[in-house]
């Protein structure tokens, strides 16, 4: 199990690393799967349940892996007083999909977010870093066809 994550061994085994090792896990995989979980218990030497409450404690790791295409709603107060819930609503529509999901095709992964600071552009969403601004309904559409077409 472990030879699948050989970069682990870039870090110190001590059990007080274990954060570090599932941050590089997730930088290098975009997730923490059930083999990740086993391979840090194994290389850290703790029970895997107590890697997966770790896991399952910070809201930065995420467990199911992402789409191609990471779709980050922005709701900080400027979005959300513009409209971020409906465009997630639209996006949610259109890719049958929610909040936190990816699409069944491995396409397309949503995720709302406290701000991209693009105050300014509100509401605003961005696609793998990419960010688009002023949306509505027919601009939100549109950005997720040109991606689903690009696919």
């Amino acid at each position: 199990m472990l030879e699948q994550f050989s970069y682990l061994k870039e870090i110190d085994s001590s059990r007080t690393y274990l954060i570090k090792g599932l941050q590089t896990i997730q930088g290098h995989e975009g997730y923490i799967s059930d083999d990740a979980i086993l391979a840090v218990a194994e290389y850290f030497s703790v029970p895997d349940v107590e890697v997966e409450g770790v896991v399952s404690f910070y809201a930065q790791f995420k467990r199911s892996k992402p789409g191609k295409y990471c779709i980050s709603v922005c709701d900080g107060t400027a979005c959300h007083i513009k409209g971020s819930t409906m465009i997630l609503d639209w996006i949610s529509t259109e890719l049958g999909i929610r909040d936190g999901e990816t699409d069944a095709e491995g396409l397309f992964s949503i995720e709302t977010v406290a701000c991209l600071g693009c105050c300014s552009l509100a509401p605003v969403l961005s696609i793998n870093g990419k960010v688009y601004g002023k949306l509505d309904r027919k601009a939100t559409i549109k950005i997720l066809k040109e991606y689903r077409n690009n696919g």
